[in-house]
């Protein structure tokens, strides 16, 4: 079992354009899709309405998401901020990861102790959590 965390960017590479996505990134959660869990912290959902409010993403990536999330048979799961993630919060610099959202999603990746899917170079170069990219 290979269970994931993916950021937002994934997310909406994955529902609405693939080939934005790493050989590595695509496999991993190919992988996931067959046969574990593929988390998404509920900051995504946020930043998606922010992303379509600004015109940046269309509305399907949204809808896509929460389909996926809504749909038991799929590997997607939507994980809420609880106590422990805004707690781990604390142990991603924000001199490293400034972005409060990309913190609270490798906080969760974090708590979790999984690998976080993400391009972002800031959050790879934390040292406390394993990233694939």
């Amino acid at each position: 079992m290979a269970d994931i965390v993916i950021d937002t960017h994934v997310a909406i590479w994955y529902f609405a354009d693939a080939s934005q996505l790493s050989t590595p990134a695509e496999t991993a959660i190919d992988n996931a899709e067959a046969n574990a869990i593929i988390f998404v912290s509920s900051v995504t959902i946020i930043e998606l309405i922010y992303l379509i409010e600004k015109g940046k993403i269309p509305q399907d990536v949204l809808d896509l998401l929460r389909n996926a999330l809504d749909d038991v048979t799929t590997a997607f799961r939507l994980i809420e901020i609880s106590r422990e993630i805004a707690d781990e919060v604390g142990n991603v610099l924000r001199s490293t990861v400034p972005d409060m959202p990309d913190r609270i999603i490798a906080a969760t990746a974090l708590h979790l102790n999984l690998p976080l899917i993400t391009k972002d170079s800031k959050i790879q170069s934390l040292q406390n959590i394993n990233t694939v990219w």
